[in-house]
C-alpha cells in the first residue's frame, strides 16, 4: 500500500514537472503576444487607481479613462523623445569616450610598470571597458523601446482593460463554485497587487527623478538616460539599483575622474538607501518582500523566458505568483519559501488561524 502511494507520488511529481514545461516551452514561443499583453496588463494596473479616484470626483468614467491615457501617451512619447535623443548622441560620442579610457590607462600601465607589473593596453581593454557598459545599458533601453513599437495595440488594451476594471472582481468571484468562500482571497490578491505596483511606481518615479538631478549636479552628459534607467531597474530591489549606477559611475570616470565616480556612486548609495529602506517599507511594508536569491534568480528566469520586458518585470511578475500563492493553503509553503528574512507576517497570520481554530 506504502508503495503505491510512493508510486502515484512520483507519477503526480512528473506529470506535474511535464505540464509546467509544456506552459514554459508555450509561453517562450508565445513571446510576441504576451510581452505587450504583460505591458497593457501592468500599466492599466498602475492607471486604475487615477481613474478610481476620477471617479469619486464625479467625472465620467470614459472620459477619467481618456484623460488618463492620454496623460500617459504624452509622458511616453516625451520620454521616449529624449532617451532617443540621448541614446542616438551616445552612441556617437562612444568613440570619443573609448579614446578617453585609451589615455587613462596609459597612466595606469605606466604606473604598474613602475612595480614591474608589465600589461597591455589591448588586455585591459579587453577585461575593463566601462563603454561596455553604457553599451549595455542603452542596448537594455533599446530593446524596450522596440517592445513599445506597439504603442498603439497598447493603448488600445489599456483601454478596454481599464473600461472593464470595475467588473472584474465580481467576475472572479462568480467563477468559481462557492464565491463567499473566494472572495476574501480574490480581493486581497487583487488589493495586494494594486498596492504593490503602484506605490513601487510612485517610489521608482521618485528614485529616477532623484538621480537625474543628483547627476545634472555634478554635470554629466545624459542624466535623464540615466533617471530613467534608475526608474525602470528599480522594479528589480537589491540588485537593480547597483546595475542601474554601473554604467553613469562609468561613464562619471572617463567625464569626470575616478574622485567624482567615487562621489556620484555614494549618491547613489544614498538614494537607494533612503527609498529602499525608509520610504519603501513605510508604505509597502516588509511583508511582500522576496529573497535576494529569489529575485537574481528571478531576473535570470524572466529575462531568458520574455526578453527585456521580463528582466524589467522579473520581480512584479514573481511578487504577483507570490501574493497568489499566500491566498491558497496549498501553494503557502511556496511563498514562504520565496520570503526574505523577514517572516513575521506570516507568524502573526498563523497564530492569528490557530487562535480562530481553537
Amino acid at each position: 500500500m506504502a508503495s503505491l502511494e510512493n508510486t502515484n507520488g512520483v507519477m503526480k511529481a512528473l506529470l506535474v514537472t511535464a505540464a509546467l514545461f509544456v506552459v514554459l516551452a508555450g509561453v517562450k514561443t508565445a513571446t510576441n503576444i504576451l510581452v505587450p499583453f504583460l505591458l497593457s496588463t501592468f500599466i492599466a494596473i498602475i492607471c486604475n487607481p487615477l481613474v478610481t479616484n476620477a471617479q469619486k470626483y464625479k467625472v465620467p468614467k470614459g472620459i477619467a479613462v481618456l484623460l488618463v491615457i492620454l496623460m500617459f501617451v504624452i509622458i511616453v512619447l516625451s520620454l521616449a523623445g529624449l532617451v532617443g535623443k540621448s541614446l542616438t548622441e551616445l552612441s556617437a560620442l562612444m568613440p570619443v569616450y573609448r579614446a578617453q579610457l585609451t589615455v587613462q590607462l596609459a597612466w595606469v600601465i605606466e604606473k604598474l610598470a613602475s612595480y614591474n607589473i608589465i600589461l597591455s593596453s589591448e588586455l585591459i581593454t579587453e577585461y575593463v571597458d566601462p563603454a561596455a557598459a553604457m553599451g549595455l545599458a542603452a542596448d537594455m533601453l533599446s530593446g524596450l523601446g522596440n517592445v513599445m513599437a506597439n504603442l498603439f495595440l497598447i493603448i488600445i488594451t489599456v483601454v478596454f482593460m481599464l473600461s472593464e476594471a470595475s467588473s472584474m472582481p465580481k467576475k472572479l468571484h462568480l467563477a468559481f463554485d462557492d464565491p463567499q468562500m473566494r472572495m476574501r482571497q480574490i480581493d486581497r490578491f487583487l488589493s495586494s497587487v494594486n498596492n504593490y505596483l503602484a506605490i513601487k511606481t510612485l517610489v521608482s518615479i521618485a528614485t529616477g527623478a532623484c538621480v537625474s538631478i543628483m547627476l545634472w549636479a555634478f554635470g554629466l552628459d545624459f542624466p535623464l538616460l540615466w533617471g530613467v534607467l534608475a526608474f525602470l531597474l528599480n522594479y528589480i530591489p537589491n540588485i537593480g539599483s547597483i546595475i542601474a549606477a554601473v554604467p553613469a559611475m562609468s561613464l562619471a570616470v572617463l567625464q569626470l575622474g575616478a574622485p567624482e565616480a567615487g562621489f556620484i556612486g555614494l549618491g547613489y548609495l544614498v538614494i537607494n538607501t533612503v527609498m529602499g529602506n525608509a520610504v519603501e517599507p513605510r508604505f509597502l511594508g516588509r511583508g511582500l518582500g522576496l529573497s535576494t536569491l529569489v529575485v537574481f534568480l528571478s531576473l535570470i528566469f524572466w529575462g531568458w523566458l520574455l526578453g527585456t520586458v521580463g528582466m524589467l518585470l522579473s520581480v512584479p511578475l514573481t511578487m504577483i505568483i507570490k501574493i497568489a500563492l499566500e491566498t491558497s493553503k496549498e501553494g503557502r509553503w511556496l511563498a514562504v519559501m520565496l520570503s526574505g528574512e523577514n517572516l513575521s507576517e506570516y507568524s502573526s497570520e498563523e497564530m492569528v488561524e490557530k487562535t480562530k481554530t481553537v
